[in-house]
């Protein structure tokens, strides 16, 4: 059930019609428990409240799998704004992209291109830039892009998805470089990806561990309880000092441990995705932790007290039509 449910998460996150058609329903799915808002001026107080409590965040503009010069030249833009907006409000804040937005299935060459402005900008303003990984077609063009880009800038790392059989090699090959450590949100085949959440569990805090021993910071991304226990018992016996590493978190997710860890003394860091292409990233959250869509649906479909809402129409219809939309995909 757990992976039927996350197939068909990850096949939402993937339908063009669906993508597109979000915009027009808002976040009347509930996205706006995980999105905070559509544009960077409506998420500057979310993350100055963060900042005052000793956590910093990374902002992501939603958008990707963008196949028009003008829709990357626009996200490009996008992002510049964003880094001036950093910079003007001080906040303690970096960003994290994708390369598919900002061009990569138009042209390697582009992509580069408008990766270099950006750097440029951010460089000027001492703000990292993180580039996010995606699925796995786009896996090896994103490390070249990445080497390339490291020619001219250092203010710039990469994401490490633990699911991959590759991962151990690349890391190594990325030792000197801020790498942030994830599990894996997208759907690979066996022939790349470890398919057991125990197999990629056991991946993950196997690397973790591997780069608090390095000497490059280190970016560890989960909300799993004990791997973040296990990793903590680790850090204090091996005396790996808290200025190599952060812990980071999805806005929306596991709020009380993120405040927790921060309490603690662990440098921590929310990851704040904003923007009108929501629904993708949303279903993808959602295929990561099933269990996330009871939180939806009692919001949407009941009161404080538990009441049924009078007119849960519109959630309900978009759930319900989705799920069939899929279920007729899947038995083609």
């Amino acid at each position: 059930m757990v992976n039927l449910s996350r197939d068909f998460f990850i096949a939402l996150s993937n339908n063009k019609f669906l993508n597109k058609n979000a915009k027009r329903w808002g976040f009347r799915l509930g996205a706006n428990k995980f999105v905070p808002g559509t544009e960077i001026d409506e998420v500057i107080g979310v993350i100055k409240k963060l900042n005052q409590a000793g956590i910093s965040c990374t902002l992501d503009h939603l958008g990707e799998f963008v196949f028009l010069k003008e829709e990357a030249i626009k996200a490009k833009k996008q992002i510049l704004y964003t880094l001036d907006r950093i910079y003007v409000e001080q906040l303690d804040c970096h960003i994290s992209v994708k390369l598919t937005q900002l061009g990569l299935d138009i042209n390697s060459a582009f992509c580069v291109e408008n990766m270099l402005e950006i750097l440029n900008k951010a460089n000027q303003y001492n703000i990292f830039i993180n580039i996010d990984m995606e699925d796995y077609s786009h896996y090896e063009p994103t490390l070249e892009i990445l080497k390339e880009l490291r020619k001219h800038y250092e203010n710039v790392g990469t994401v490490i998805q633990s699911y991959l059989y590759r991962s151990k090699g690349d890391l190594e090959k990325l030792k000197d470089v801020r790498i942030r450590i994830v599990k894996g949100a997208y759907k690979e085949n066996n022939e790349v990806a470890y398919q057991t959440k125990d197999e990629i569990d056991r991946e993950f805090i196997s690397l973790a561990k591997e780069r608090l021993l390095g000497h490059s910071f280190t970016s560890i991304a989960t909300h799993d309880h004990h791997i973040i226990q296990e990793l903590i018992h680790f850090i204090n016996e091996n005396g790996v000092s808290q200025d190599r590493f952060e812990f980071q978190m999805l806005y929306g997710f596991r709020t009380e441990l993120q405040y927790k860890l921060t309490k603690e003394g662990y440098n921590f860091c929310t990851y704040i995705p904003f923007g009108t292409d929501w629904f993708g990233y949303f279903m993808r959250r959602l295929a990561e932790r099933p269990q996330n869509i009871n939180l939806i649906v009692k919001d949407k479909l009941y009161t404080k007290d538990n009441r049924l809402k009078k007119q849960p129409i519109v959630t309900s219809a978009i759930i319900v039509l989705s799920f069939i939309f899929w279920r007729k995909k899947s038995k083609r």
